[in-house]
């Protein structure tokens, strides 16, 4: 793989990963109330979920996915699911200090892996997407490891200055109201983005 290629494909994820999904609304609403340190299990998931979804495509199911509409279905409600019940949980959570204890590292992790890897629009896309910069030339696994790589650090990075951006944001609100208002209002994004979620339709 050129340089020149390799740069294209680094281009076109930062262009795609700046558009906030899912995942990246889930990673803004769990940072609001936690602090940076707090924040890193979130971005690990979100690594941890690109790489599962990157692994999954090459080896074949974002092809069954495009092939399957029992599998997308299936893999999209649950998708779907995950999404509004974490909009759920974060719209109900209280919000004076100390009200509850703060969520833990693993629950955290876990929800981000999931709600990344649980994206069958995202399986299908890399499926899609990453074979159009590999040299049919040159050997697969070490193109594919490079570009894996890059996606899945690029993707780390993009999550953290969200993350950053949103402890930032919590550390100045104080007063309950407001903090409740945020709740709300990154619950009713994850509601809204599982119920978007449940009408993708297969490309």
């Amino acid at each position: 793989m050129s340089l020149e290629t390799w740069a294209a494909f680094a281009a076109a994820a930062i262009a795609l990963l700046l558009i906030p999904g899912p995942t990246i609304l889930l990673v803004i609403g769990q940072s609001l109330g936690a602090g940076r340190r707090r924040a890193l299990p979130l971005i690990l998931g979100v690594a941890l979920g690109d790489l599962t979804a990157i692994t999954l495509s090459l080896a074949g199911l974002g092809a069954l996915l495009a092939a399957s509409s029992l599998l997308f279905t299936v893999l999209k409600w649950a998708g779907a699911a995950y999404l509004v019940w974490l909009g759920l949980r974060l719209w109900r959570a209280p919000a004076e200090a100390g009200a509850a204890p703060p969520q833990g590292a693993g629950r955290m992790l876990r929800d981000a892996y999931l709600v990344t890897a649980l994206n069958p629009k995202s399986i299908a896309f890399f499926i899609a997407f990453m074979p159009q910069f590999l040299d049919p030339a040159r050997p697969f696994l070490p193109q594919a490891a490079l570009l894996a790589a890059t996606f899945v650090s690029l993707a780390a990075l993009n999550a953290l200055a969200y993350a950053l951006l949103a402890t930032r944001l919590s550390g100045a609100v104080r007063r309950p109201a407001l903090r409740r208002g945020l709740n709300r209002l990154g619950g009713g994004l994850l509601i809204g983005a599982g119920l978007a979620t449940a009408t993708l339709r297969r490309a």
